[in-house]
């Protein structure tokens, strides 16, 4: 085969550090949009950007020619960037350490827009850690919680 071809798709969730609620009305569709751009310039589609006041979940493909940790690497280091130059309010502001990256498969696309598309209302019942640990379940990953949270 003369060609590399790939359709990787994540869901990926990171929090601010110690889940402080920066991402306000007044920033959120301007840091979703910016991010939007980052990935596209970084060649990983964004289908879906969302969250809460606390963390942010993207839906995007995974180029072949990035990692996933460069990819999440260049995300916090450049939106970070952005949102401590809307305001003094955010000059403070930090993302956590880690962060959960999860595949799935095309079929599962909408699904997936549609759980991140409803963060403000999973949000009004759950936590972030909640939500986080329901996620690690669902996919099946093994993780030590002391190790989860900054």
């Amino acid at each position: 085969m003369s060609q590399s071809l790939a359709q990787i798709y994540l869901h990926i969730v990171f929090s601010t550090l110690d889940r402080a609620p920066y991402i306000q009305p007044e920033v959120e569709n301007g840091l979703f949009s910016y991010m939007e751009t980052i990935l596209n310039d970084l060649k990983c589609h964004p289908y879906l950007i969302n969250g809460a006041a606390d963390h942010v979940h993207i839906a995007c493909n995974l180029a072949r020619t990035i990692t996933v940790s460069k990819l999440l690497e260049e995300i916090k280091r450049n939106s970070s960037k952005w949102i401590k130059g809307q305001g003094r309010e955010f000059r403070n502001f930090s993302w956590q350490k880690g962060y959960g990256a999860f595949s799935f498969g095309h079929s599962q696309l909408e699904n997936v827009k549609r759980y991140i598309r409803n963060q403000k209302r999973i949000h009004l019942k759950k936590t972030y850690k909640q939500e986080f640990l329901e996620l690690l379940e669902k996919y099946e990953v093994d993780y030590d919680e002391k190790y989860l949270w900054d």
